[in-house]
């Protein structure tokens, strides 16, 4: 592999389908959103009072946030209590921020990437 496509490699490599894919969902972006409110673990039960879905489907939400690395879940007894993943989540988010910048400092150095023509007239 060249240099100059090493930084767009490691975007690639740390732009992980699954966690935009589960973070893609309106109920499950929601769910995130009352775990982070609550600022505490919550159970499947606690997490469907809030919302107009029924238990099976908030359990199955959660299940994908968990399977995405996005929830921990802890059981405690017979009660599975989920709660967010905060220090994961920000590693995996400093990540893809870290290979943007790179690969867009590798933009800026590569003669391959040219800025894309622009209509006569058109301001850029």
């Amino acid at each position: 592999m060249s240099k100059e496509s090493s930084a767009a490699a490691e975007l690639g490599a740390v732009l992980s389908h699954q966690l935009f894919r589960v973070l893609g969902d309106p109920t499950r972006v929601r769910l995130v959103e009352l775990l982070a409110e609550r600022c505490r673990a919550c159970s499947v039960s606690e997490l469907a009072q809030c919302l107009d879905v029924d238990l099976s489907v908030v359990s199955r939400h959660l299940a994908l946030l968990r399977a995405g690395g996005v929830l921990r879940a802890t059981k405690t007894g017979r009660t599975v209590l989920y709660e967010i993943q905060y220090e994961a989540l920000a590693e995996v988010f400093r990540g893809i921020a870290d290979a943007l910048d790179r690969a867009h400092d590798e933009y800026g150095r590569n003669e391959q990437c040219e800025p894309a023509a622009t209509a006569e007239g058109e301001e850029q």
